[in-house]
């Protein structure tokens, strides 16, 4: 009996200490099977932190393999020699990165003149994007003058398309009206592109229509690219030196829709003093100059020009 009585007595002692003991084990077990949750969501940040960094660095990918090709495009063999020593004063690589080409796109040059830029983008489109080159159509105009110029101009570059068929033989020839112009199917161009020209559509009262009909085929979102001799200051209309003030850039094309997206000095000349007797055409490459101030023209290179992207809103 004394052995039952003592026996009731530890058990009762220690059944306080047994019911704490398990009351611990029940609060802690969740904690400690957390852990490893906890653990594998730790290791799992880099691993998202990994696929953030790729997704960012995709499109840096790209943008390099697109500048490898375009450089690849500037060095091509079949470009015109005279138009390669000109590389120095136009930076078709800088220009052309700064207004976001890519080998996907389709991209309309207005007026392309002999083709100094269809030697470098015709190329760089060729496979993946779309090259138009845009020219006046002949027989919009009703002088003879200006018809025999344009039809001129639009035939040398047919023959200088068809003569290179491997890097010229998917462009497309877009003939427009320049007192009605459309370039293609509305909202269908990731990047308008004019090198130049502004000047001449001011003098013939075609600026604004031709900054209508970029911002009507270009894609919400799309870039109008324009490199312009630059004038010290605003000019009159009818200006007849060839240069044109960036703030009348910037008007006409704001004025038609477009918002100011960007602005590089690459083909800046601070040697351009725009002050000559024949105006921008007295400077290299036209160089309408006497042979005495060759030497001169020469140093001070091709003229001083704005390199303006505009953007068409979402």
């Amino acid at each position: 009996m004394e052995r039952q009585r003592l026996a009731r007595l530890l058990l009762a002692a220690l059944l306080p200490s047994l019911a704490v003991t398990a009351y611990a084990q029940e609060k802690t077990e969740p904690a400690e099977a957390a852990k490893p949750a906890a653990e594998a969501a730790e290791a799992a940040k880099p691993a998202a932190k990994s696929a953030k960094s790729s997704k960012k660095a995709a499109p840096a990918a790209r943008e390099t393999a697109g500048s490898s090709a375009l450089k690849t495009v500037i060095a091509g063999s079949w470009r015109d020699p005279k138009n390669v020593a000109r590389d120095g004063y136009r930076h078709p690589l800088e220009t052309l990165t700064f207004f976001g080409l890519r080998p996907d796109q389709t991209v309309v040059e207005i007026t392309p003149g002999g083709g100094w830029y269809s030697e470098i983008l015709a190329p760089y489109l060729a496979d993946k994007g779309r090259y138009v080159a845009a020219v006046v159509d002949p027989d919009t105009q009703t002088q003879d003058g200006s018809r025999k110029y344009y039809a001129k101009a639009k035939t040398s570059l047919e023959q200088k398309f068809a003569a290179s068929p491997a890097q010229y033989g998917k462009v497309a020839i877009a003939a427009y009206d320049a007192y009605k112009p459309a370039f293609g199917t509305a909202d269908s161009a990731d990047l308008v592109l004019t090198f130049r020209n502004v000047h001449n559509w001011r003098s013939a009262g075609q600026a604004e229509v031709m900054f209508k009909g970029f911002y009507e085929v270009l894609k919400p979102g799309g870039v109008l690219g324009v490199v312009e001799h630059r004038a010290k200051t605003d000019v009159p209309a009818d200006d007849k030196s060839g240069y044109v003030g960036t703030a009348q850039v910037i008007a006409l094309a704001e004025a038609a829709g477009f918002r100011l997206d960007g602005k590089s000095e690459i083909n800046a000349n601070p040697r351009d003093t725009k002050d000559y007797p024949n105006g921008v055409w007295t400077l290299p490459p036209v160089n309408k100059h006497d042979a005495a101030d060759d030497a001169k023209y020469q140093t001070i290179g091709e003229s001083d020009r704005m390199t303006l992207r505009f953007r068409k809103p979402r």
